[in-house]
């Protein structure tokens, strides 16, 4: 069993962060809103890079979880690892610490700006490079997904909870899958085409997409990156990762490998593959393959 840092209990702090994430709703939802008109949008855009925008949103969300967290837990020997610190930073983030938290103010910031709903709040805590406890907040959706390293529930601000439903043993053409709006590519779509499956949504932010493995509304998400291309980070699935795999699902790379976290690039490259099923998630990694093996869709 994993033991918490010394003077760190689970309830308080998953009370803790509850705290935190409903205030981070509250941000997010404001400048969701103000985004609606076009003189705000232009104050809340803090850069002009189309592929990876930031918003004060973003920025805001940063501050507050960060703050919360290192006023509420001062002495406590963990690290904090924030996508937007990593691009401001002109230092390498690199600890040696058992624990970091890995925080990604919102994930999404494309549909949060095009007012989709698709974006999320992602933060988990890492225990020796895996995602232990996490917390996937969904502000348009009214939900906070949480998972204490043993079980996932969601709860909403009024404080009621709801279970994971998880859907089993489907074969990989009875599927639904959930894949992106704003990060697909052509190999992805060619994979899709010859995987036929049931039924395909297109969804923002991988914290939503996850989560609606978890709901039950889907059974697979793939990611794949192009070599040389940009890939998610870790920030990307370290929560997603949390709640999935505590709810009986899970995620890993096309060979069945855990995820890995900490490398210097902060990557999360090649084929990722998520569904709702422990069991026979080996099996559909190896089917998947086998299609791609044989119509040469990706470099393997």
């Amino acid at each position: 069993m994993i033991r918490l840092p010394f003077g760190v209990y689970i309830n308080n702090l998953i009370d803790d962060i509850r705290i935190f994430s409903w205030q981070a709703a509250d941000i997010l939802l404001y400048y969701s809103n103000l985004l609606e008109d076009s003189d705000d949008k232009r104050s809340i855009l803090k850069n002009n890079n189309e592929d990876d925008p930031v918003t004060l949103a973003d920025l805001k969300v940063n501050e507050l979880i960060i703050k919360g967290i290192n006023e509420k837990y001062k002495n406590i020997n963990w690290d904090i690892l924030s996508e937007e610190n990593v691009k401001d930073s002109l230092e390498n983030f690199d600890s040696k610490n058992d624990w970091i938290w890995v925080l990604d103010p919102l994930d999404g910031t494309k549909d949060f700006i095009q007012g989709t709903g698709n974006y999320a709040m992602h933060l988990a805590l890492n225990f020796k490079g895996k995602p232990y406890i996490g917390f996937v907040l969904l502000p348009d959706k009214n939900q906070l997904w949480i998972a204490d390293g043993e079980k996932t529930w969601c709860e909403k601000r009024d404080g009621s909870k709801q279970e994971p439903i998880l859907l089993h043993n489907k074969k990989l053409q009875e599927m639904t899958l959930v894949t992106s709006k704003n990060h697909g590519n052509d190999v992805l779509r060619n994979l899709i085409q010859k995987i036929n499956f049931c039924k395909v949504e297109i969804m923002g932010s991988i914290g939503c997409k996850i989560a609606s493995l978890v709901r039950g509304e889907s059974d697979i998400y793939i990611c794949l990156s192009l070599p040389g291309k940009s890939s998610p980070k870790d920030w990307d699935f370290a929560a997603p990762e949390s709640i999935l795999k505590a709810a009986g699902g899970e995620i890993t790379n096309l060979d069945n490998q855990e995820l890995s976290y900490g490398k210097t690039n902060f990557n999360q490259g090649g084929i990722i593959v998520a569904t709702n099923n422990r069991k026979t998630h080996g099996n559909i990694c190896c089917e998947i393959k086998k299609i791609i093996e044989e119509n040469e869709i990706y470099p393997l």
